[in-house]
């Protein structure tokens, strides 16, 4: 094949707010719409604040049609069919449309004291049940994650997890941030991580949450906090590390030693400059146990080094991935990343994704182009190759492109 088979491991989905009145359960619709008009006030508050409401207009000047995509199927195809992408795994989406889901069931999945736990269940269930419809449409072209507010009700989280299986979703997006509730060390998680390994569901953790109360202030984002200062610098520095931090309590919890089929991703984050220095640490306190065996027995119940959970259990969704990442590769894992274009999102690669691929990719190994656009998703997600290949055919980004020249890289 002279094509490169694409998935990317990063796009975004998502109706504008009040659209998802028709997928809630028919009590939570009046909730609605009292809630909608402060949840987009409060949107679009966030978005001066983050400082990218004027980059976000001019970015989307001649390209709104292409940004219906983000709930509109014929575009949205369209949009795959352009960027060269065989298949995409959907998130949820956010400030960018202004279509995150209702009642706290965004991408950010707060579990915040202030968050009414039975309403973000409503909006999350009204989230799956109309991207179960869009996935429907093409199955054979996108991975839908249903979100699960895990933290609330382990028995909902577990029939949910089901539902999403019979419904053609095939993986699972959960809170980051676990905040007073049990870290996803606890045992109370059990029977959620056994439910997706049965059901061959794929765990999710995406880029985004962090305490921005301690960034920004406590009553963000309807007041931001002018004495607090280099906020969003703050914020966009330890995003990385919070993203990480479930690994740290599956990996010493000894989730994957209990659950060895579960897989899970971690998603639009640091890699060069997280991944290595991050498994080198947690290996330095495995192998290296006379520095903290003052702390106690932590090792026994593991029977590999955190870096060998990490290689067999979990892969990377490296969003838009850089020249600097590809070049340090092997030592982020070769056979775990996963480009992705972050469709809507301007901080992606959509509409530019074919040039960002090249500068990314162009002149090394075929083979190791042909697993960091695509192959390592197929493996870990389990697709049907053979039935992707007619698409790859037609829309593919070609091999010769990337051969090695004057500009490969730059």
């Amino acid at each position: 094949m002279e094509k490169y088979l694409v998935v990317s491991s990063d796009c975004h989905a998502g109706l504008p707010l009040k659209q998802y009145r028709d997928y809630l359960d028919p009590k939570y619709r009046e909730t609605l719409d009292a809630a909608a008009p402060i949840e987009l006030a409060l949107a679009d508050r966030a978005s001066e604040t983050f400082l990218i409401k004027e980059i976000n207009e001019e970015w989307r000047k001649g390209i709104e049609t292409e940004l219906t995509g983000a709930w509109d199927h014929e575009q949205r195809i369209k949009v795959l069919d352009r960027d060269g992408i065989a298949v995409e795994v959907m998130f949820p989406d956010g400030v960018t449309e202004i279509n995150t889901p209702p009642f706290g069931a965004g991408i950010s999945l707060d579990t915040t004291e202030e968050i009414v736990p039975e309403l973000q269940w409503a909006g999350a269930r009204a989230h799956n049940r109309w991207l179960s419809e869009l996935c429907a449409q093409s199955p054979e072209r996108h991975i839908g994650l249903a979100i699960v507010p895990v933290c609330w009700d382990i028995e909902d989280a577990v029939a949910e997890a089901r539902w999403a299986h019979e419904n053609g979703l095939k993986g699972v997006l959960l809170p980051l941030m676990t905040r007073h509730h049990h870290s996803y060390n606890h045992r109370y998680y059990h029977p959620f991580w056994q439910i997706c390994a049965d059901l061959g569901l794929v765990v999710h953790f995406h880029s985004g949450s962090a305490p921005r109360e301690q960034y920004f202030g406590p009553q963000w984002p309807e007041i931001s906090d002018p004495d607090c200062i280099g906020a969003v610098g703050t914020y966009i520095t330890e995003v990385l590390w919070w993203t990480y931090r479930p690994l740290h309590f599956m990996i010493w919890g000894g989730v994957f030693e209990t659950f060895p089929e579960l897989r899970v991703v971690i998603t639009e984050t640091g890699t060069g400059w997280m991944v290595p220095p991050w498994l080198r640490l947690m290996d330095h306190h495995y192998n290296d146990t006379e520095f903290s065996n003052k702390m106690g027995d932590f090792t026994s119940h593991l029977s590999m080094a955190p870096s060998e959970y990490f290689r067999r259990n979990v892969a990377i969704g490296a969003s838009c991935t850089s020249r600097a990442d590809a070049e340090l590769r092997h030592e982020i894992g070769l056979e775990q990343m996963m480009w992705g274009s972050d469709y809507p999102h301007p901080e992606g690669s959509w509409p530019h994704s074919h040039d960002q691929m090249l500068r990314a990719f162009s002149g090394l190994p075929d083979n190791e182009i042909a697993l960091l656009l695509g192959e390592n998703a197929v493996r870990f997600y389990r697709l049907d190759r053979d039935a992707l290949l007619p698409v790859v055919e037609r829309i593919g980004p070609a091999k010769k492109d990337f051969s090695p020249g004057p500009n490969a890289g730059h």
